[in-house]
């Protein structure tokens, strides 16, 4: 069931009613139109969630309301530290950060240290780094339900991590998903191909409970950049030459963060886990893209998702229904195709 979008997608999300928290007029689908992107970003911070932010930072007409974090690429206490450095890098100390989830809902924690150096952004030294002083006091859970409540449809919370903060929010508020705009997620996988075990992507593996609770509770529009598509979509290293080299403190501080990334992604072996050939894959920065331009996704799918928990070499690994099987009403627009010209354009933009 491919779904082609772009300002038919977007006709589509404000004609039906959950986008709008079951709202539906003339005067807010004008609104929609005219007022400015409002996002809560829930990272991981390692190196592709910087270069997402960074692309959230440089988009025009976007505003970050928070960014909430959480256990994943590395400690959920160096995910702290690293968003704070790239809002410095970025000059946007302002954006506020909140502390969340260190551990998954079950079972113990994984990372991805050996991709993204110990403390996530590359082990590159940086001793004007700013302190944790500068965090909010409010834990991330809360401060995700309450942004979502100070601004009902209007939110569009994009998840470039574990979900471990997002299925705690919504078990404590239930009514969250309808009031948020869209959700947009990296993560799960479509052909059964894993980057952390044989079948599981990183995120949906590092906590597959809250995975699953995500994609059954969460019943606002929904868009999935998943494993194989953003590898599918990767840029060339000839592209990423051009993009570091660009004249900013920008393009230096994520030259310097990239390196220790970029050597094992241009590794033989990892070539193999990028699947069709070498190339920079920003896994993160494609869900932050679609969340920041309506018209970037140019083709999707649109599924029921779930995700499998108790498999031996499955658990993690995201289910989709092709056939009806899961009796859900709720689906989720998987992107297939994007706009890769305005991609390269978001992504030297990040950087300048």
């Amino acid at each position: 069931m491919s779904v082609v979008l772009g300002a038919t997608r977007f006709c589509e999300r404000v004609r039906g009613c959950d986008v709008f928290s079951n709202r539906n007029s003339r005067g807010q689908v004008r609104q929609a139109l005219t007022m400015s992107k409002k996002l809560l970003l829930d990272v991981d911070c390692g190196v592709d969630d910087a270069q997402a932010i960074m692309l959230a930072v440089a988009a025009p007409g976007t505003k970050i309301m928070g960014i909430t974090c959480v256990h994943g690429n590395t400690t959920v206490e160096n995910v702290c530290k690293n968003t704070l450095r790239v809002l410095q890098a970025c000059d946007k100390l302002e954006v506020p950060v909140f502390k969340g989830a260190a551990k998954p809902i079950l079972g113990n924690n994984i990372n991805a240290d050996h991709f993204h150096g110990e403390d996530g952004l590359g082990d590159a030294p940086d001793p004007d780094a700013p302190g944790l002083d500068l965090l909010q006091k409010e834990d991330a859970v809360s401060a995700m339900i309450r942004i979502v409540d100070e601004n009902p449809g209007e939110i569009s919370l994009v998840a470039t991590a574990p979900l471990t903060n997002l299925a705690l929010a919504v078990r404590m508020d239930p009514s969250l998903p309808s009031k948020l705009r869209a959700l947009y997620v990296m993560g799960g996988n479509t052909e059964s191909r894993g980057n952390a075990t044989v079948c599981g992507e990183f995120n949906f593996t590092a906590d597959p409970e809250a995975a699953y609770i995500v994609l059954n509770d969460y019943d606002c529009p929904t868009y999935l950049a998943c494993w194989e598509f953003t590898c599918y979509s990767k840029l060339s290293w000839e592209f990423c030459d051009a993009w570091l080299s660009q004249d900013s403190a920008k393009a230096r501080f994520m030259s310097r963060i990239f390196h220790h990334s970029r050597a094992i992604s241009q590794s033989e072996g990892f070539e193999q886990v990028f699947i069709s050939g070498g190339g920079l894959v920003s896994c993160d920065s494609y869900a932050m893209a679609a969340a920041v331009d309506d018209s970037f996704v140019v083709e999707s799918d649109r599924y029921p998702v779930s995700v499998e928990l108790t498999g031996t070499h499955t658990r993690g690994m995201m289910v989709v229904d092709t056939v009806g099987f899961l009796k859900k009403a709720h689906t989720a627009f998987i992107i297939r195709k994007v706009d890769m010209e305005k991609f390269e354009q978001m992504m030297m933009a990040a950087l300048k």
